[in-house]
């Protein structure tokens, strides 16, 4: 699946409660894209993140990678696919080591030994993280909890990056290395964040969701630097941006 398009075709998502979360959406990204989904708190950016993977179905419309559209039947291929990491890596982190926590979902492939400690190994050198090897997640800091679950998940080798918020709670020296290790894959990368000036540094493309809608989809100056709109959405054009003009 490693060059399957991603489409969202007029997808819709109500919760039990009757709240509609997401209304009408569609979009289409290309594989290789850096892709964010911004929007303020309530737009949908969460759910959207979570149909991606299967951990929720549309309630109208299609998700589809490739020529697969998202079904009961189908959930196991977007799981393969798609790596999801979550806002709060303690929600992905429960082995007594970094090592085991990365190794865990490798180990639930079936992959041969040899084949789980090479893939270890290597992303233990492809994030920085190799000295942490042999700590317990619950003594690292939230910077290297963050890296380690992105960590487990590349190490599946996913052919899309589904982030929610990866860089909350970093101070400046983590959410660098976290931008610098986002800039150098190729995965496709889908990030859900607050974080302009995060977006700015780590996405070429910007959707923009409000109240379950989707309102601008584009190249992330063009966007980030339409005050009116961001103002309207109940965001801010980032400081990094505030002297371009839209059209450069």
């Amino acid at each position: 699946m490693s060059h399957h398009i991603i489409e969202f075709i007029n997808v819709s998502f109500k919760y039990p409660d009757g709240t509609e979360a997401l209304s009408n959406i569609s979009f289409r990204l290309e594989h290789g894209c850096s892709v964010a989904i911004i929007g303020a708190n309530g737009a949908g950016k969460s759910t959207l993140t979570l149909l991606l993977n299967g951990c929720l179905y549309p309630s109208g419309g299609e998700v589809r990678i490739g020529n697969i559209p998202l079904l009961k039947e189908t959930v196991g291929h977007f799981r393969k696919a798609v790596g999801m990491i979550f806002q709060n890596p303690d929600d992905q982190l429960f082995m007594p080591t970094v090592e085991e926590d990365i190794a865990f979902g490798l180990a639930n492939l079936k992959l041969p030994q040899e084949e789980v400690n090479k893939r270890v190994a290597e992303v233990l050198k492809i994030t920085g993280i190799e000295h942490l090897r042999n700590k317990p997640p619950y003594r690292l800091s939230a910077g290297e909890k963050k890296i380690v679950s992105i960590a487990g998940v590349i190490a599946m080798q996913p052919d899309i990056l589904v982030m929610d918020e990866p860089s909350a709670n970093l101070d400046p020296r983590a959410r660098r290395h976290l931008i610098e290790l986002l800039k150098s894959f190729t995965h496709t990368k889908i990030i859900a964040t607050h974080d302009m000036e995060f977006v700015v540094e780590t996405c070429q493309r910007v959707i923009l969701l409000s109240k379950g809608k989707l309102v601008a989809d584009g190249i992330t100056t063009k966007i980030l630097t339409n005050e009116k709109l961001m103002s309207e959405h109940g965001l801010e054009t980032p400081h990094i941006l505030r002297h371009i003009h839209p059209h450069s």
